[in-house]
């Protein structure tokens, strides 16, 4: 073929090439505009011809609501009023019942994915997995997460009246809780001292040590170095942390505490589509080591306290007990609107495991996939619904046994003495066999 020709096809190529592109910008960009023009349309429409009268801005916050809320359960529109309560929240202090809560995709209403500790919420009776079918009588079913939020937050002190359907039990109860400031506390222990202060030592014959780790805020961090501190004072050989029903929080909290017994290493990575991949690193020794570790997980543990097992148990730090966590591993940007005064909470990534094995359960996941974290071989105790109840009410209990709020000492029949009244038996089966297994591996070498 003459030289001159091809350069010819080669030029009418580029220009093909070029023309194609142009057009198929200037087609997307016209598909982009006539949906905004519908939009735009079907708002006025709205606004106009609507029952009652309703703004634009309203119709604007409902629009982003509802195109975050058809991607998944997490992505959402946070106004200028609730960016403020947002921020209290991860803070570790702010008003309402307590208890975190996300929309079921299988009933499209209210779950709780977990009462916090000490909150007006767990002391009604609220347990993880319950269903909210409605709050003050109105109907949770296709309300946006926001909303039901709003709905549950209000003036310390006034009541909220929920309609509860108990996982464990399929049975519906209407119960009255009183709103307040939840202060949450993030760090505890099995029980109390006198002083109502936590008793971190769980076994001081053996020397083992108990964390019981709630939830993930700003202070945890702080608080489970003051627990250590306090163990290793006291000569801690073996340290159990329970992560059961934690539903998750702040990932540099969780990335600060694993860093406490990681040396060097990955402790967690994020992927996404449109994100380079970050990778959280040990920056430093691990502060506390010499002794075995066990951690507690169970279906209800989610997001950081399964960043925090998956990196204990893959570093080989730690032994996992329990049943396997809940498989939230997706990571949300906070996207600045309107120069910060509102917020788009954006999942833009997901978390995986210094093994580079997945955390996040995607929709439609089976048992089978790669997701979560699941206890150690031979280390799996599972509970029935019974038994998760029976221990969440016994856990409730023994919470609120402190100096001020003891049982009463009572008299036998046809006894003047008064004898020492007892707490109800507490059962754990979990922690039973967390220190079982921590006994052997602190047990002299014969």
């Amino acid at each position: 073929m003459p030289r001159q020709n091809l350069y010819s096809i080669i030029m009418v190529g580029a220009v093909s090439l070029l023309c194609w592109q142009v057009s198929q910008g200037a087609k997307q960009k016209d598909e982009v505009s006539e949906m905004y023009g519908v939009f735009v349309d079907a708002v006025e429409q709205v606004q106009q011809n609507y029952v009652t009268p309703v703004t634009r801005r309203q119709l604007m916050e409902s629009a982003l609501r509802g195109m975050l809320a058809d991607l998944d359960q997490h992505s959402t529109y946070i106004n200028t009023s609730q960016w403020k309560t947002f921020k209290r929240q991860i803070e570790g202090k702010f008003g309402g019942v307590g208890m975190t809560v996300e929309v079921d995709e299988d009933s499209k209403r209210l779950k709780v994915v977990a009462p916090m500790v000490g909150t007006p919420a767990y002391t009604a009776g609220v347990m993880a997995g319950d269903l909210i079918l409605d709050i003050d009588g109105v109907s949770t079913e296709g309300l946006s997460l926001d909303k039901a939020v709003e709905s549950l937050q209000g003036q310390p002190g006034t009541p909220v009246k929920l309609n509860l359907l108990h996982e464990e039990t399929e049975k519906a109860e209407i119960i009255t809780v009183n709103r307040a400031i939840i202060e949450v506390p993030s760090v505890m222990g099995d029980r109390r001292k006198p002083n109502d202060e936590w008793e971190f030592m769980l076994d001081p014959a053996k020397k083992i040590g108990y964390i019981r780790i709630t939830n993930f805020v700003q202070d945890t961090a702080d608080h489970v170095k003051d627990a250590l501190d306090s163990l290793t004072r006291e000569g801690m050989k073996g340290l159990i942390v329970d992560l059961r029903d934690d539903p998750g929080g702040l990932l540099s909290s969780a990335v600060e505490i694993a860093d406490m017994f990681v040396d060097e290493g990955k402790i967690v990575s994020t992927r996404g589509r449109n994100t380079t991949e970050k990778v959280f690193e040990a920056r430093k020794e691990g502060g506390y080591s010499g002794f075995p570790m066990a951690v507690l997980v169970n279906h209800n543990s989610a997001s950081a306290s399964e960043i925090l097992a998956a990196c204990l148990q893959d570093h080989g730090k730690a032994i996992v007990l329990g049943e396997r966590s809940y498989g939230k591993g997706s990571v949300q940007n906070i996207l600045d609107l309107e120069d910060g005064n509102s917020v788009l909470k954006l999942t833009v990534a997901t978390y995986w495991r210094p093994s580079g094995k997945n955390i996040h359960r995607f929709k439609n996941a089976k048992d089978t996939d790669e997701w979560g974290v699941t206890p150690d071989k031979g280390l799996e105790v599972p509970l029935t619904r019974e038994e998760y109840r029976d221990w969440y009410i016994g856990r409730r209990e023994r919470d609120f046994l402190s100096s001020r709020n003891k049982p009463k000492a009572e008299k036998a029949k046809g006894d003047d003495k008064e004898k020492k009244a007892e707490p109800k038996k507490f059962e754990d089966k979990q922690l039973d066999k967390a220190l079982a297994t921590m006994a052997e591996k602190i047990a002299p070498k014969k």
